[in-house]
């Protein structure tokens, strides 16, 4: 199979590796552009999120890719350097990992919502950049669905649940109050927009920031306040909790900004960016508590959820097997739609003696033939990859080949 993959993630590196290996949006399409100019490659995707940056390559076959090493040098950095963190998949294993990743199932918090979405957005950048072949496109269509299958047949106890909440969740069982504080949200994207509202919801008040130039586009949650981001370092002697997630490569706090007000009560600032907003040495400040996306735990698999889980994997095979399916007879799709057409055309013109003797004007004749051309097209279709799906590949070329011989012949 000609599909690879090659990338880093929370699994195997911790955010001060990731955030090396993150792309913002303009640095995702230059890196599509260099790929798919590159020998043997015939489509790309570039996925990074805060979890994860990977490259999905649909190679010539028996091309030599050495994607590890491409990924590293868009981003200016040493394989060797960062080999221990890197995994590459290729074949039927890569397969597997999008759809597992795609239903949130390799997610650090487990069923969490955003990485469909985010799967979803890599994929239409690399359709805006003309980046994508029909085999990548078929396969993260199939993606899609069935991230969306496993996403509505099962009830995961962590599903729809983002990082802030999963954050706010762990500093609760650690006794941190969050009613009546002061909060500052940096950051109005979408991750920005879940910390206020879940702040919001624990009873705190929530102020956010937007950027001067968008102030009068940015819908901010209701209950909340907003204040330009310039004046966001004024408003953070005044709060308690102050948390950063946005999409920007460069630092929302610096260590010498906040070292510079002579803080007298404790704050907790939590920094769910990658590359990070937060400069890491804030975290050695007196009165200060910084926390990184990594710092939250996982919360272990319970019985009901490991039940659950066997679900979603019978979702997930049915889901492989039909996209391997389409892998092996892709070639012969053109012939089954030539088979298609042939033989709704041999059927309208046995009903032509039957069609005449109709009461039937002109334009009901040609409806009712169009009708019958469409409905039978469909028919053999469908037979034919009923006859894939049932007996296999070989099965079915052997079908077609017998079945392309009757209109030779005749």
């Amino acid at each position: 199979m000609s599909i690879q993959m090659a990338g880093i993630d929370h699994g195997l590196a911790p955010v001060p590796i990731r955030e090396k290996f993150s792309f913002t949006k303009k640095a995702q399409g230059e890196a599509l552009e260099e790929l798919k100019a590159r020998a043997g490659v015939r489509g790309c995707v570039v996925l990074s999120t805060c979890n994860r940056t990977e490259l999905w390559v649909d190679g010539a076959e028996g091309a030599e890719l050495p994607l590890e090493e491409w990924l590293c040098r868009l981003k200016g950095l040493d394989r060797e350097a960062y080999r221990r963190y890197l995994v590459s998949r290729a074949g039927e294993e890569a397969v597997s990992h999008l759809f597992r990743l795609a239903s949130g199932l390799k997610s650090m918090i487990l069923g969490e919502d955003q990485i469909l979405t985010q799967v979803k957005e890599a994929w239409n950048l690399a359709r805006e950049e003309e980046a994508t072949d029909q085999v990548l496109e078929v396969l993260f269509r199939m993606a899609m669905t069935v991230g969306k299958k496993v996403k509505s047949n099962l009830q995961m106890s962590t599903a729809n649940t983002s990082a802030i909440e999963h954050a706010v969740e762990h500093l609760k069982r650690q006794g941190f109050p969050f009613a009546g504080k002061e909060c500052l949200v940096i950051g109005n994207g979408e991750m920005g927009r879940r910390s206020a509202l879940a702040l919001a919801a624990e009873g705190a008040h929530v102020t956010v920031t937007v950027r001067q130039y968008r102030s009068g586009m940015v819908e901010i949650p209701e209950g909340c306040d907003r204040i330009n981001y310039g004046e966001r370092l004024a408003w953070i002697p005044r709060c308690q909790v102050v948390v950063s997630a946005t999409s920007s490569p460069n630092t929302t706090l610096k260590y010498e900004d906040v070292a510079a007000m002579d803080l007298t009560e404790d704050k907790v600032l939590i920094d769910l960016a990658v590359p990070r907003d937060m400069e890491p040495e804030l975290g050695t400040l007196p009165h200060v508590t910084l926390y990184d996306i990594d710092h939250f735990p996982v919360c272990p698999r319970s019985p009901k959820l490991q039940r659950q889980l066997e679900v979603a994997e019978g979702l997930l095979q049915e889901q492989q097997a039909e996209f391997l399916n389409w892998y092996e007879c892709r070639d012969v799709i053109p012939r089954i739609q030539q088979l298609g057409r042939a033989s709704a055309e041999d059927v309208v013109w046995r009903m032509g003696r039957t069609l005449k003797q109709m009461p039937l004007s002109p334009e009901q004749r040609c409806a009712l033939e169009e009708g019958a051309e469409d409905a039978v097209g469909k028919m053999v279709k469908k037979l034919l990859f009923a006859v894939r799906d049932e007996a296999g590949s070989e099965t079915l070329r052997r079908c077609l080949a017998a079945w392309e011989n009757v209109y030779h012949e005749a």
